[in-house]
This record gives C-alpha cells, sequence and structure tokens, in this order.
C-alpha cells in the first residue's frame, strides 16, 4: 500500500522540496525490500510517521545552518531535514555507524542534490569534532534522554540546541535526566502524534 504524498501547501514546502521528498520515499520503499531500513509497520504510513514527523524540527529551529543528526537511520529527521532545509542554506551532518544505511543516505543525498554529509562512525567519535560548531543536535529513536545527554553535553554546553522527539516516556526520561544535570526544556506537542513530544534542551551544567 503507497500513501499519498500530501501537497506542498500541506508540507509547507514548495514543489521542488516535495518532488525531492518523494524521491526519498520511492528510493525507501525499493531500499526497504532488502535492506530492512525502517519498521516494516511503518511503510503504509511514510509521510506521516516518518517524513512529516521529522519536517516539524525544521520549524524549531529557523535560523540553524549547522544541524548534526545522531543515530541517522534511514534518514529521518536528518535527511529529510536537509532535503527541506537546502533552499535556505542548511547543512546537516547524519552520523550513523551502519555501512547499509549510511549507502542509502549517500544515494538519497546524491539523487536529491542535500546538503547532507554522511559520517559512517560511532558518535562518541564524531560528536567531539563538532563542539561549539553545531547549532542543532538532533537525535530520534536511538536512546532516553539521560544517554542523549551524556553523549551530547559537549555540545549542548558549547551553545548548541538538543532537539530530540519523544513518545509517551517524555515526562520521565526528563525526571531521570534532572538527577545529573539542570537544563532548561521546552516540552513541544508534536504535530503527528498526540502522545509525543519534541524536548528542545538548552543551557545544561552537570551537578556532579
Amino acid at each position: 500500500m503507497t500513501s499519498s504524498a500530501p501537497s506542498p501547501a500541506d508540507l509547507n514546502v514548495s514543489r521542488e522540496t516535495r518532488d525531492k521528498l518523494n524521491i526519498l520515499e520511492r528510493e525507501l520503499r525499493r531500499w526497504q525490500a532488502i535492506k530492512n531500513l525502517v519498521g516494516p509497520a511503518t511503510l503504509d504510513r511514510i509521510w506521516d510517521r516518518h517524513i512529516v514527523d521529522s519536517l516539524q524540527l525544521l520549524d524549531l529551529a529557523p535560523e540553524a545552518k549547522t544541524w548534526v543528526d545522531l543515530g541517522s537511520g534511514a534518514g529521518f529527521p536528518g535527511l529529510v531535514l536537509a532535503i527541506a532545509g537546502q533552499e535556505r542554506g542548511l547543512k546537516v551532518h547524519l552520523v550513523e555507524s551502519n555501512s547499509r544505511k549510511c549507502a542509502f543516505l549517500r544515494q538519497i543525498a546524491r539523487l536529491t542534490g542535500a546538503s547532507a554529509i554522511v559520517h559512517e562512525a560511532r558518535l562518541e567519535v564524531v560528536i567531539p569534532s563538532f563542539v561549539g560548531k553545531a547549532d542543532v543536535v538532533s537525535a530520534r529513536a536511538l536512546a532516553a534522554l539521560p544517554q542523549l545527554l551524556e553523549w551530547t553535553e559537549p555540545m549542548l554546553k558549547a551553545g548548541t540546541i538538543g532537539l530530540f522527539p519523544k513518545g509517551r516516556d517524555a515526562e520521565s526520561e526528563l525526571t531521570e535526566a534532572r538527577k545529573r544535570w539542570t537544563f532548561k526544556a521546552d516540552i513541544l506537542p508534536s504535530r503527528t502524534d498526540s502522545e509525543a513530544r519534541i524536548l528542545r534542551i538548552t543551557s545544561i551544567e552537570s551537578l556532579t
């Protein structure tokens, strides 16, 4: 079953960007049969579950020019943001250690011309090179918030904004994280899931 793409107006993107997102959808379906890039149950909802869900992050950091996406997987949210943010000069660094997923990311970046740089490496190796050099760091379905903060603390301390989509456990993850850090957290609603939240993290300091 193929989900129909929303119109450019519905997505709040240009027709050219929507066409490039169509390429992402098409290639994801093609690669999925061989590489199993996303959960099979989400294939019938690629647009709302993956693409629109990723797109909403762009509005939360409208001035960002350098974005680092950790554990990019099949490109959500990082590759979608690279495609949609291309017209405003956004450059997105996709950090992924799985070689087959990196091959997919590079292929879509090539086909769409998105300003996406793929780093095939563990995130612990890549993060130090972006301290003080990235406007935003994101991670979707990668780890619980305490682990994300442990990884990204150097970036957040240097002024990078953390944008972390979360499910219904967002509040409990915040409670657990506050045992180790003080930080400012904006809890934002998701446009695609009434139970989901997006955590915007800034001004972090360790309690130890």
